[in-house]
């Protein structure tokens, strides 16, 4: 009779080798996250897709909080090789101060998209697994600023001091200020704004861009090329 619930060593049902059960397990759990946010990632769901013991599961993970926070690593990788391939789409041939606009306005636009495609994997990017000062789980406000997405968007506000653009005074702060509005956008386009037109929302998603690049790049008057 074969074990509906083997040990790591033993042959289980979907073929993964023991070995791998850590990555079957997590990718399970990515799963569940896609289709319903960091609420649906329960341990007892994931064994049962896994097909293995809950205690199998404990062998891997302690709680869910710590499978939360690698499926949260996942979430937040996600979004930046999506930010990434945003950027690889601007080109590499032009003013300086103009091409770090674009990349500013790239990053922000696959922000939005990411959010509005995979939004159950957006939400778990940012959810709180319960294990704030870890280090490793994202939790603190360092942690955060180490988000992929958020340090390319850094890189690009260097950029933007670097060019003239940006008074090298209002560089401080100004990545939580940028990020804030974007994100911000996220929550309205799927609360309040929800149900309004798709034309009128792009227009609005481009006016909070607007504002954004002519909030960063105020009261510069020498602007070298």
């Amino acid at each position: 009779m074969t074990d509906p619930c083997p040990a790591d060593g033993a042959a289980p049902r979907n073929g993964y080798h023991h070995g791998d059960l850590r990555n079957t397990l997590i990718r399970v759990a990515v799963e569940l996250a896609v289709a319903g946010g960091p609420k649906a990632v329960v341990l007892r769901e994931v064994a049962r897709r896994a097909e293995v013991s809950a205690a199998a599961v404990y062998r891997h993970f302690p709680d869910r909080e710590a499978l939360l926070a690698e499926v949260k690593q996942h979430a937040r990788e996600a979004l930046g090789e999506s930010v990434i391939e945003r950027l690889g789409r601007v080109p590499g041939d032009g003013e300086p101060g103009e091409l770090t606009v674009a990349r500013l306005r790239a990053v922000s636009e696959a922000y939005l998209d990411f959010a509005a495609a995979h939004q159950g994997l957006f939400a778990t990017a940012f959810c709180h697994t319960g294990q704030a000062g870890t280090g490793d789980n994202g939790n603190s406000p360092e942690d955060v600023l180490k988000i992929p997405a958020l340090m390319k968007l850094a890189e690009i506000l260097d950029d933007l001091v670097r060019h003239g653009l940006m008074d090298p005074a209002r560089r401080r702060g100004a990545q939580i200020a940028a990020w804030s509005t974007v994100h911000g956008l996220t929550a309205l386009m799927d609360g309040p704004l929800v149900t309004i037109a798709p034309a009128a929302q792009a227009a609005i998603r481009q006016r909070t861009l607007d504002a954004v690049v002519a909030g960063l790049t105020a009261d510069r008057t020498a602007r070298p090329g």
